[in-house]
């Protein structure tokens, strides 16, 4: 069970250094690591891109993507012009790609995003963290195919596939199940709301008035 201030990514006394930069639960930290030897051992690189995220670092990507300083993209990966939304437009447009700070999985310290580092630098063209990277082709594609065979039996899984229609598909981002789900109904907006009405979260009027409906569809689906 984790305090409010750690399910919302304010603190991270929880966790552990996994890596340099990367904090996890030692529980998911543990089964990472036996994963990664795994897949080593299959000729796979399973290396972790972004692990813990604080609600402050959230905020920012937020607030950056609100203001036109971040490309919001759509289901092609191209921006959209921010200019052409409503603010309701706008605030689901970001939560495609982008969690409400207090709400992401990454301050749970349960979820992380993995690449295969070695084909990625091999790769002649940039890494841009999008689905295609992930396919037949891509640079990741050995990688996403052998976490579908054996993700599960270390206790993790993929939980944006897509199939739930509100969270754009992210074949690189793992949850360990058994520390994930627990938390997933603590969060609601009697707890949220009165945090996000005290910072400075761009389009707060909006997101406070359709917050249940964020919960439901991006926390809860």
């Amino acid at each position: 069970m984790l305090t409010f201030e750690q399910l919302s990514g304010q603190q991270d006394s929880h966790l552990i250094e996994a890596e340099a930069g990367h904090k996890l639960q030692k529980a998911v930290a543990t089964a990472f690591s036996a994963m990664r030897e795994a897949a080593a051992s299959d000729g796979v690189g399973v290396d972790l891109l972004s692990c813990f995220r604080s609600f402050e670092r959230q905020m920012r990507i937020w607030n950056e993507k609100w203001h036109g300083l971040r490309p919001i993209l759509d289901d092609r990966h191209q921006p959209l012009d921010p200019q052409l939304l409503s603010d309701k437009e706008k605030l689901f447009a970001i939560l495609r790609f982008s969690a409400l700070p207090g709400t992401s999985r990454h301050h749970w310290g349960s979820d992380f995003d993995v690449f295969d580092a070695k084909a990625v630098h091999a790769c002649d063209q940039p890494f841009q963290l999008i689905s295609e990277e992930y396919q037949p082709h891509g640079p990741c594609f050995e990688l996403s195919t052998w976490l579908s065979h054996h993700a599960d039996a270390f206790g993790f899984y993929r939980p944006y596939t897509g199939a739930a229609g509100s969270v754009a598909p992210e074949p690189w981002h793992l949850s360990h199940r058994a520390t994930a789900e627990p938390l997933i109904a603590q969060m609601t907006s009697e707890r949220l709301g009165p945090l996000l009405e005290k910072t400075d979260l761009a389009g707060k009027d909006t997101v406070l008035l359709h917050l249940d409906e964020i919960i439901r569809r991006y926390v809860r689906f």
